[in-house]
């Protein structure tokens, strides 16, 4: 049987939150955002996230490897070009 993979979209600039902070590490409930649709993929049954990053990457990632460790992937989306470019970023890490 094939594994199932999840593929979270968080290369984001956020600028309308006008936070130094990246858009998806802002705390909701204590957990930073991107915490859910990480977990919502691992309940729905899915064996790995894929997380799509990019503008400010370097505060994501450390936080992606300490809070999931192996059951998240990541992809980076050097340049956003909306969402269909950002999940194809995400083919070349599936296995």
């Amino acid at each position: 049987m094939s594994e199932l993979y999840g593929i979270v979209l968080a290369a984001g600039h956020g600028k309308r939150m006008k936070s130094s902070l990246p858009k998806v590490m802002h705390p909701v409930t204590g957990r930073p955002l991107v915490y859910y649709p990480i977990t919502a993929a691992l309940a729905a049954g899915a064996h790995r996230a894929v997380v799509v990053v990019g503008h400010e990457r370097e505060q994501v990632m450390p936080y992606l490897a300490r809070a999931f460790g192996d059951r998240v992937l990541v992809a980076i989306q050097h340049e956003q070009n909306g969402t269909g470019h950002a999940a194809a970023q995400a083919l070349p890490v599936l296995p």
